[in-house]
């Protein structure tokens, strides 16, 4: 099997809020293959990482209960700490759910935690080990 990702569908308590969620606060543009039941989003490179489920609700502020923390997190990441103060801001001020204000993490990053409107979380960091191409891509 090829190391990829196609495609990752979050399930959504209510598919029209959810849609201006991510078209409103994130400024992201359905597909023209989206329907009245399923909404598609076109995305660039990803990675996919495995951290233990107790430290990643730690890192992001949450009990690992299944209350509030489904055991992964979605990652946006941006070139400079600044970037992050920035975008984290610039979320909140359209509505978006601020779990963690931006700080610095103990593996040499800089980060802020997100929810969606189904509390999908959104890590918005700065990794300075993580080189991206001008899109943002991943570069290995």
């Amino acid at each position: 099997m090829e190391q990829r990702i196609t495609l990752i569908t979050l399930g959504v308590r209510n598919l029209q809020r959810s849609r201006e969620f991510y078209q409103q606060v994130f400024g992201w543009q359905p597909l023209e293959s989206s329907t009245e039941s399923i909404i598609f989003f076109q995305l660039n490179g990803l990675q996919l990482a495995l951290f233990p489920q107790e430290s990643l609700a730690d890192d992001a502020g949450l009990e690992a209960d299944g209350k509030g923390f489904k055991s992964f997190s979605l990652a946006y990441d941006v070139r400079s700490e600044k970037e992050v103060d920035d975008l984290v801001a610039a979320l909140a001020g359209k509505g978006a759910r601020v779990l963690k204000q931006p700080e610095k993490v103990f593996w040499g990053g800089y980060s802020s935690y997100i929810a969606d409107p189904d509390d999908n979380l959104w890590e918005i960091a700065y990794n300075p080990f993580l080189p991206m191409d001008e899109k943002g891509n991943v570069l290995s």
